[in-house]
Protein backbone atom coordinates (compact mmCIF):
# COMPACT_ATOMS: atom_id res chain seq x y z
CA UNK A 1 0.00 0.00 0.00
CA UNK A 2 2.03 2.87 -1.41
CA UNK A 3 3.45 6.08 1.08
CA UNK A 4 1.34 9.42 0.46
CA UNK A 5 3.34 11.86 1.83
CA UNK A 6 4.51 13.05 -1.24
CA UNK A 7 1.13 13.51 -2.21
CA UNK A 8 0.03 15.01 0.47
CA UNK A 9 3.31 17.73 1.25
CA UNK A 10 4.83 17.80 -2.67
CA UNK A 11 8.62 17.99 -0.51
CA UNK A 12 10.92 15.16 -1.21
CA UNK A 13 12.73 13.71 2.65
CA UNK A 14 16.34 14.91 3.06
CA UNK A 15 19.13 12.37 2.92
CA UNK A 16 19.29 10.19 5.39
CA UNK A 17 21.39 9.72 8.70
CA UNK A 18 24.51 7.36 8.69
CA UNK A 19 23.16 4.30 10.03
CA UNK A 20 26.50 2.69 11.12
CA UNK A 21 28.61 0.25 9.28
CA UNK A 22 26.78 -1.92 6.40
CA UNK A 23 29.16 -5.01 7.88
CA UNK A 24 27.23 -4.50 11.24
CA UNK A 25 24.20 -6.12 9.87
CA UNK A 26 22.29 -9.31 11.70
CA UNK A 27 20.84 -10.32 8.77
CA UNK A 28 19.56 -13.78 11.26
CA UNK A 29 18.22 -11.58 13.77
CA UNK A 30 14.25 -12.45 14.58
CA UNK A 31 12.94 -9.20 12.93
CA UNK A 32 14.65 -10.31 9.79
CA UNK A 33 13.28 -13.83 9.73
CA UNK A 34 9.10 -12.88 10.35
CA UNK A 35 9.66 -10.60 7.58
CA UNK A 36 10.89 -13.37 5.59
CA UNK A 37 7.94 -15.54 6.89
CA UNK A 38 5.39 -12.74 5.95
CA UNK A 39 6.37 -12.55 2.55
CA UNK A 40 6.09 -16.07 2.31
CA UNK A 41 2.72 -16.25 3.17
CA UNK A 42 2.05 -13.26 1.14
CA UNK A 43 3.48 -14.05 -1.75
CA UNK A 44 1.51 -17.45 -2.06
CA UNK A 45 -1.69 -15.44 -0.76
CA UNK A 46 -1.29 -12.84 -3.48
CA UNK A 47 -0.76 -15.63 -6.36
CA UNK A 48 -4.05 -17.56 -5.33
CA UNK A 49 -5.88 -14.40 -5.09
CA UNK A 50 -4.56 -13.30 -8.76
CA UNK A 51 -6.07 -16.81 -9.86
CA UNK A 52 -9.17 -15.99 -8.41
CA UNK A 53 -9.96 -12.65 -9.87
CA UNK A 54 -12.53 -13.26 -13.21
CA UNK A 55 -15.22 -12.11 -14.29
CA UNK A 56 -18.01 -12.19 -12.42
CA UNK A 57 -15.96 -12.54 -8.99
CA UNK A 58 -17.10 -10.48 -6.27
CA UNK A 59 -14.87 -8.29 -4.79
CA UNK A 60 -15.83 -8.77 -1.10
CA UNK A 61 -14.79 -12.59 -1.74
CA UNK A 62 -11.45 -11.83 -3.10
CA UNK A 63 -10.79 -9.63 -0.39
CA UNK A 64 -12.70 -12.13 2.39
CA UNK A 65 -10.86 -15.10 1.04
CA UNK A 66 -7.37 -13.46 1.09
CA UNK A 67 -7.47 -11.94 4.34
CA UNK A 68 -8.41 -15.75 5.96
CA UNK A 69 -6.12 -17.35 3.88
CA UNK A 70 -3.69 -15.30 5.55
CA UNK A 71 -4.32 -16.25 8.67
CA UNK A 72 -4.93 -19.57 8.11
CA UNK A 73 -1.34 -19.43 7.15
CA UNK A 74 0.11 -17.79 10.48
CA UNK A 75 -0.03 -14.24 9.75
CA UNK A 76 -2.07 -11.08 10.20
CA UNK A 77 -3.59 -9.09 7.46
CA UNK A 78 -1.05 -5.92 7.59
CA UNK A 79 -3.96 -3.55 5.89
CA UNK A 80 -7.07 -4.36 4.42
CA UNK A 81 -7.00 -6.09 0.71
CA UNK A 82 -6.83 -3.02 -1.67
CA UNK A 83 -8.57 -3.99 -4.79
CA UNK A 84 -8.28 -1.09 -7.25
CA UNK A 85 -10.11 -0.83 -10.38
CA UNK A 86 -9.39 1.07 -14.10
CA UNK A 87 -8.21 5.04 -12.79
CA UNK A 88 -7.89 4.19 -8.97
CA UNK A 89 -4.74 3.48 -7.57
CA UNK A 90 -4.64 2.66 -4.07
CA UNK A 91 -7.08 2.67 -0.84
CA UNK A 92 -9.91 1.13 -2.49
CA UNK A 93 -11.47 -2.15 -0.36
CA UNK A 94 -15.04 -3.07 -0.35
CA UNK A 95 -17.34 -2.35 2.20
CA UNK A 96 -19.69 -4.53 4.29
CA UNK A 97 -22.41 -5.08 1.66
CA UNK A 98 -20.50 -4.38 -1.12
CA UNK A 99 -22.26 -6.02 -3.97
CA UNK A 100 -19.08 -4.94 -6.92
CA UNK A 101 -18.11 -8.17 -9.32
CA UNK A 102 -15.02 -7.51 -11.80
CA UNK A 103 -16.20 -6.82 -15.27
CA UNK A 104 -13.40 -6.09 -17.93
CA UNK A 105 -11.25 -3.87 -16.19
CA UNK A 106 -8.06 -3.48 -15.11
CA UNK A 107 -7.27 -4.83 -11.48
CA UNK A 108 -5.20 -4.21 -9.28
CA UNK A 109 -4.48 -6.65 -5.85
CA UNK A 110 -2.45 -4.82 -3.10
CA UNK A 111 -1.63 -7.42 0.06
CA UNK A 112 0.14 -7.04 3.03
CA UNK A 113 1.15 -9.62 5.95
CA UNK A 114 2.03 -8.91 9.39
CA UNK A 115 3.92 -11.30 11.27
CA UNK A 116 4.19 -9.96 14.98
CA UNK A 117 4.10 -6.59 13.25
CA UNK A 118 7.34 -7.35 10.84
CA UNK A 119 6.00 -6.59 7.69
CA UNK A 120 5.60 -7.74 4.09
CA UNK A 121 3.84 -5.50 1.12
CA UNK A 122 2.92 -6.65 -2.43
CA UNK A 123 0.88 -6.16 -5.68
CA UNK A 124 -0.23 -7.13 -8.86
CA UNK A 125 -2.22 -6.15 -11.54
CA UNK A 126 -4.44 -8.67 -12.71
CA UNK A 127 -5.41 -7.67 -16.67
CA UNK A 128 -8.58 -8.24 -17.09
CA UNK A 129 -9.48 -5.37 -20.00
CA UNK A 130 -6.37 -6.08 -22.45
CA UNK A 131 -3.97 -3.48 -21.47
CA UNK A 132 -1.29 -5.68 -21.62
CA UNK A 133 1.46 -2.93 -22.56
CA UNK A 134 0.43 -0.41 -19.40
CA UNK A 135 0.25 -3.61 -17.43
CA UNK A 136 3.70 -4.84 -18.30
CA UNK A 137 5.27 -1.18 -17.77
CA UNK A 138 5.12 -1.22 -13.94
CA UNK A 139 6.11 -5.04 -14.06
CA UNK A 140 9.61 -4.02 -16.11
CA UNK A 141 9.94 -0.80 -13.80
CA UNK A 142 10.11 -3.18 -11.07
CA UNK A 143 12.27 -5.45 -12.08
CA UNK A 144 14.92 -2.28 -13.75
CA UNK A 145 14.30 -0.78 -9.87
CA UNK A 146 15.37 -3.99 -8.09
CA UNK A 147 18.40 -4.45 -9.96
CA UNK A 148 20.16 -1.53 -9.05
CA UNK A 149 19.87 -2.04 -5.54
CA UNK A 150 22.32 -2.05 -3.19
CA UNK A 151 24.11 -0.28 0.11
CA UNK A 152 24.53 3.29 -1.27
CA UNK A 153 22.37 3.38 -3.69
CA UNK A 154 20.15 6.43 -3.75
CA UNK A 155 16.27 6.15 -3.79
CA UNK A 156 16.08 9.15 -6.30
CA UNK A 157 17.94 6.93 -8.65
CA UNK A 158 15.54 4.10 -8.49
CA UNK A 159 12.87 6.41 -9.61
CA UNK A 160 14.40 7.58 -12.49
CA UNK A 161 15.20 4.12 -13.37
CA UNK A 162 11.37 3.65 -12.82
CA UNK A 163 10.69 6.78 -14.48
CA UNK A 164 12.48 5.84 -17.33
CA UNK A 165 11.44 2.06 -17.78
CA UNK A 166 7.70 3.54 -17.55
CA UNK A 167 8.50 6.74 -20.38
CA UNK A 168 10.17 3.63 -22.49
CA UNK A 169 6.01 1.99 -23.03
CA UNK A 170 4.85 5.83 -23.42
CA UNK A 171 3.08 5.65 -20.19
CA UNK A 172 3.78 8.23 -17.08
CA UNK A 173 4.63 7.18 -13.54
CA UNK A 174 2.52 8.26 -11.29
CA UNK A 175 4.64 10.54 -9.44
CA UNK A 176 2.67 11.67 -6.37
CA UNK A 177 2.44 8.05 -4.84
CA UNK A 178 5.88 6.27 -3.17
CA UNK A 179 7.21 2.98 -2.68
CA UNK A 180 8.17 3.30 1.23
CA UNK A 181 10.07 1.65 4.34
CA UNK A 182 8.38 -0.74 6.47
CA UNK A 183 8.72 -0.79 10.54
CA UNK A 184 6.82 -2.80 13.42
CA UNK A 185 3.68 -1.88 13.19
CA UNK A 186 4.50 0.85 10.72
CA UNK A 187 3.29 0.54 7.44
CA UNK A 188 5.01 3.82 6.26
CA UNK A 189 8.32 4.90 7.31
CA UNK A 190 11.67 5.98 5.68
CA UNK A 191 12.46 6.04 3.27
CA UNK A 192 10.40 7.11 0.85
CA UNK A 193 10.82 5.50 -3.02
CA UNK A 194 10.03 8.04 -5.51
CA UNK A 195 8.49 6.41 -8.57
CA UNK A 196 10.41 9.56 -10.90
CA UNK A 197 13.88 11.17 -11.12
CA UNK A 198 14.14 13.22 -7.47
CA UNK A 199 17.35 15.61 -6.62
CA UNK A 200 16.98 15.14 -3.13
CA UNK A 201 16.59 11.66 -1.43
CA UNK A 202 17.70 9.06 0.91
CA UNK A 203 20.89 6.38 0.76
CA UNK A 204 19.78 2.68 1.48
CA UNK A 205 21.76 0.87 3.63
CA UNK A 206 22.29 -2.56 4.35
CA UNK A 207 19.21 -4.18 6.69
CA UNK A 208 17.03 -1.94 5.40
CA UNK A 209 13.42 -2.78 4.87
CA UNK A 210 11.42 -1.58 1.74
CA UNK A 211 8.32 -2.11 -0.47
CA UNK A 212 8.97 -0.73 -4.06
CA UNK A 213 5.60 0.03 -5.81
CA UNK A 214 5.62 1.64 -9.75
CA UNK A 215 2.56 3.10 -10.67
CA UNK A 216 2.26 3.00 -14.69
CA UNK A 217 -0.58 5.11 -16.13
CA UNK A 218 -2.04 6.58 -19.48
CA UNK A 219 -2.86 9.86 -18.14
CA UNK A 220 -1.30 12.73 -16.42
CA UNK A 221 0.51 11.13 -13.75
CA UNK A 222 -0.62 11.98 -10.91
CA UNK A 223 -3.56 11.15 -8.43
CA UNK A 224 -6.07 12.94 -6.26
CA UNK A 225 -8.73 11.60 -3.35
CA UNK A 226 -12.13 10.62 -4.28
CA UNK A 227 -14.80 10.75 -1.70
CA UNK A 228 -14.84 7.17 -0.65
CA UNK A 229 -13.03 6.15 2.45
CA UNK A 230 -13.21 2.79 3.99
CA UNK A 231 -9.77 2.13 5.54
CA UNK A 232 -8.72 3.63 8.67
CA UNK A 233 -5.50 3.98 11.50
CA UNK A 234 -5.09 5.19 14.82
CA UNK A 235 -3.45 8.41 15.10
CA UNK A 236 -3.51 8.50 18.76
CA UNK A 237 -5.34 7.16 22.15
CA UNK A 238 -7.85 9.44 23.21
CA UNK A 239 -11.71 8.75 24.89
CA UNK A 240 -14.85 9.22 23.75
CA UNK A 241 -18.76 9.09 25.12
CA UNK A 242 -20.61 7.11 22.77
CA UNK A 243 -20.73 3.47 23.87
CA UNK A 244 -20.28 2.20 20.43
CA UNK A 245 -17.62 4.54 19.33
CA UNK A 246 -15.44 3.36 22.51
CA UNK A 247 -16.28 -0.44 22.12
CA UNK A 248 -14.50 0.11 18.40
CA UNK A 249 -11.58 2.05 19.68
CA UNK A 250 -10.89 -0.55 22.16
CA UNK A 251 -11.04 -3.12 19.15
CA UNK A 252 -8.54 -1.23 17.39
CA UNK A 253 -5.99 -0.68 19.88
CA UNK A 254 -6.16 -4.41 21.18
CA UNK A 255 -6.17 -6.38 17.33
CA UNK A 256 -4.88 -3.58 14.75
CA UNK A 257 -2.72 -1.02 16.80
CA UNK A 258 -1.46 1.55 14.45
CA UNK A 259 -1.99 -0.65 11.36
CA UNK A 260 -4.38 -0.07 8.76
CA UNK A 261 -7.88 -2.12 9.05
CA UNK A 262 -11.26 -1.93 7.20
CA UNK A 263 -14.81 -0.54 8.36
CA UNK A 264 -16.19 -4.02 7.70
CA UNK A 265 -13.30 -5.69 10.41
CA UNK A 266 -15.14 -3.78 13.09
CA UNK A 267 -17.33 -5.86 15.46
CA UNK A 268 -19.94 -2.95 16.35
CA UNK A 269 -23.10 -1.72 14.97
CA UNK A 270 -22.68 0.45 12.81
CA UNK A 271 -19.36 0.71 12.49
CA UNK A 272 -19.47 3.30 9.94
CA UNK A 273 -20.79 6.05 12.38
CA UNK A 274 -18.55 4.94 15.56
CA UNK A 275 -15.73 5.67 12.81
CA UNK A 276 -17.24 8.92 12.56
CA UNK A 277 -17.07 10.09 15.98
CA UNK A 278 -13.88 8.38 16.70
CA UNK A 279 -12.80 10.73 12.98
CA UNK A 280 -14.58 13.62 14.39
CA UNK A 281 -12.14 13.13 17.98
CA UNK A 282 -8.92 13.27 15.78
CA UNK A 283 -8.75 9.74 17.12
CA UNK A 284 -8.19 7.99 13.62
CA UNK A 285 -7.72 8.85 10.02
CA UNK A 286 -9.33 7.82 6.87
CA UNK A 287 -7.33 6.84 3.66
CA UNK A 288 -9.52 8.09 0.87
CA UNK A 289 -9.42 6.12 -2.16
CA UNK A 290 -6.95 7.48 -4.84
CA UNK A 291 -8.06 8.32 -8.28
CA UNK A 292 -6.02 8.60 -11.61
CA UNK A 293 -6.45 12.42 -12.07
CA UNK A 294 -7.44 12.04 -15.77
CA UNK A 295 -9.26 9.02 -15.37
CA UNK A 296 -7.06 6.78 -16.70
CA UNK A 297 -6.17 3.32 -15.96
CA UNK A 298 -3.11 2.67 -13.73
CA UNK A 299 -1.30 -0.82 -13.09
CA UNK A 300 1.06 -1.63 -10.13
CA UNK A 301 3.58 -4.18 -9.54
CA UNK A 302 5.00 -4.19 -5.87
CA UNK A 303 7.79 -6.31 -3.69
CA UNK A 304 9.17 -6.15 -0.57
CA UNK A 305 12.63 -6.43 -0.08
CA UNK A 306 15.59 -6.28 2.36
CA UNK A 307 18.67 -4.74 1.46
CA UNK A 308 21.44 -6.84 1.67
CA UNK A 309 25.13 -6.23 1.55
CA UNK A 310 25.58 -6.71 -1.88
CA UNK A 311 22.19 -6.68 -3.38
CA UNK A 312 18.80 -7.00 -2.39
CA UNK A 313 16.50 -9.79 -0.93
CA UNK A 314 12.66 -9.98 -2.33
CA UNK A 315 11.03 -11.57 0.35
CA UNK A 316 7.34 -11.62 -1.45
CA UNK A 317 8.79 -13.29 -4.71
CA UNK A 318 6.98 -16.39 -5.88
CA UNK A 319 7.96 -19.73 -4.56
Amino acid sequence: MPDRQLAATGKHLPPSVDRGSMSDVDFSVEKYEKHRHAGEILAEVRDEAAERVEVGVSHLEIAEWAEDRIRELGGKPAFPVNISIDEEAAHATPSIDDEATFGEELVNLDIGVSIDGWLADTAVTVNLSGHDELTEASEEALDAALEIVEPGVETGEIGRVVEETIDGYGFNPVVNLTGHGLGQYEQHTEPNIPNRAVSQSATLSAGDVVAIEPFATDGAGKVREGSDEEIFALDREGSVRNRRARQALEQITEEFKTLPFATRWLDVKRPSMALKRLKRNDIVHGYPVLKEEAGKYVSQKEHTIIVTDDGCEVTTRSR
